[in-house]
């Protein structure tokens, strides 16, 4: 009967997700199972792709292979390998079960097998049941008789993806265990899947694209995304922080010099455009760029020529550009800080990515991979959200979207540990931990009264407390932007070169 019901979901067409979750669900039902994984290997990490019983953050880890006892050995077998009710091994679900979140599981059954497709280890399925005997030796040769039909639903949709990679004419170098579609960025909400089918199609062009976004988003994930799939993927994607390059070197940095440009040009070096050549150029943070760069940048747009420093002759570079930025660019273009004719070149197919706030319970999947993350770092037996805690984060504005979220979990799993949980226990990470009220994370700065500002503070002499003062409020700014120092320069309403300046001598840098 299992394997008849499996075998009729191979005939009908269904979305992918789809597919897979009732896979996963059939098999919960007829083994009477509290929870089922399935997950596909990623280098050396297990990755869920579809689970049922499992609490939704659990979507989000990587179970890295050498680490869990349970998963190796799985892997390390053709035959389904089950565990007994007294087994010592740790169990990687361990506090992920729907309704037992942050305990230990209680003594219950094991078992999974791996999976592979066209002779080549794809990934594996797992089993948990709360009741000892549950998977008896007759369960035991079921799943094994089934493998196939898993497999089999595991292959079709990957023939499925395989043919809409084609026929957007992607490279037929395609990866068994990594789909091209998916990548790290992480997430099943609708809002993100209908930017993905757009970055799909667009990924096939050789348009410009603008990359627009609050500070934290993942720009660079969706950047490095389109080259992935793009007809340029064979050649190199070069990635330039214009927040980053000095003013005086900006031109040098992106189109090279020859020899005596200026001082210190000791022999002809090639520029960014150069090391990019045949492939893409991502230029981050754009709306950066000083203005007498971004008049050289248009007219290599224009007719696909560069010109090095110092050179009397142009050179010919075949590069794709895709921009991005979290400023309002026309704002800039009113203020007289960005060229108006640039960024009509550059937008020509703008991207906005969504916020973490608009994304619904990805908010869970992310923080399931940076709670595994810190799980690992931290040499922790588990780690894990309390239910109130996973509300908290689902209620929370994310002023700096993904990064904020990443500093949140790593900040609440050391905060935790130092209070004394023991590294051999679970740790819960409660709402409280997580601090979210924090002016770290709040969209908005609480100033303290200048009595009570200085009603205990020791006497110093005024230039030390400029100093102190400047560090503060610099520490502030890019607490507030994601620790990105051109969004800081921003809110504290300074030039970018003149507060790494300032930074660097306040010993910030």
């Amino acid at each position: 009967m299992l394997r008849e019901s499996l075998a009729a979901d191979l005939i009908v067409e269904l979305p992918n997700a789809v597919r897979l979750q009732r896979l996963v669900q059939t098999l919960r039902e007829y083994f009477n199972s509290g929870a089922v994984g399935l997950l596909r290997l990623d280098d050396d990490s297990l990755r869920p792709v579809a689970t049922v019983g499992l609490v939704h953050e659990a979507l989000g880890r990587r179970f890295v292979i050498a680490q869990h006892p349970r998963l190796a050995a799985i892997m390390a077998s053709r035959e389904p390998v089950w565990f007994e009710p007294d087994s010592r091994l740790p169990d990687p679900y361990d506090g992920l079960l729907d309704g037992h979140v942050g305990e230990p599981l209680p003594v219950h059954d094991c078992m999974g097998v791996s999976l592979y497709v066209e002779g080549r280890i794809w990934g594996a399925i797992t089993l948990d049941a709360l009741h000892a005997g549950t998977f008896d030796s007759q369960a035991r040769e079921e799943l094994k008789r089934c493998t196939l039909q898993i497999e089999a639903a595991v292959r079709v949709t990957r023939l499925e993806q395989e043919n809409r990679s084609l026929r957007l004419s992607r490279s037929d170098s395609l990866d068994l265990r990594m789909p091209v579609e998916e990548g790290e960025i992480l997430g099943q909400s609708e809002v993100l899947h209908q930017l993905l089918n757009e970055l799909d199609v667009l990924a096939d062009s050789e348009l410009p694209v603008l990359l627009l976004g609050e500070t934290g988003v993942g720009k660079e994930l969706f950047a490095r995304r389109l080259h992935r799939l793009s007809r340029r993927s064979h050649k190199p994607l070069i990635q330039v922080n214009c927040a980053a390059l000095p003013e005086s070197l900006a031109e040098s940095e992106l189109f090279g010099h020859v020899k005596g440009a200026f001082s210190g040009a000791t022999s002809d070096r090639a520029g960014r455009f150069d090391a990019a050549n045949g492939g893409t150029l991502f230029l981050d943070e754009v709306g950066e760029l000083p203005l007498a760069v971004q008049a050289k940048l248009l007219r290599t747009l224009q007719n696909g020529e560069i010109q090095r420093l110092g050179a009397d002759k142009p050179l010919h570079v075949d590069v794709r550009i895709i921009a991005a930025t979290n400023r309002h660019l026309p704002d800039s273009i009113r203020d007289g800080l960005f060229r108006a004719d640039l960024y009509h070149r550059l937008s020509v197919y703008p991207v906005p990515i969504p916020p973490l706030r608009e994304r619904g319970n990805d908010v869970l999947m992310l923080a399931g991979h940076f709670l595994e993350l810190n799980r690992a770092r931290l040499g922790l037996r588990g780690l894990r959200l309390s239910p109130p805690a996973e509300r908290a984060l689902l209620a929370y504005t994310w002023p700096g979207n993904v990064r904020e979220l990443e500093h949140v979990i790593s900040r609440a799993a050391l905060k935790q540990l130092s209070r004394g949980s023991s590294r051999t226990l679970i740790m819960t990470l409660e709402p409280e931990i997580l601090d979210l009220d924090s002016a770290m994370g709040a969209p908005g700065v609480v100033v303290e009264p200048l009595e009570e500002l200085i009603a205990d503070a020791p006497f110093q002499p005024l230039g030390e407390a400029v100093d102190d003062y400047q560090r503060k409020k610099i520490l502030q700014a890019l607490a507030l932007s994601g620790e990105n120092w051109a969004s800081a320069a921003r809110i504290l309403e300074v030039d970018p070169s003149n507060l790494h300046k300032l930074a660097r001598r306040l010993r910030l840098k």
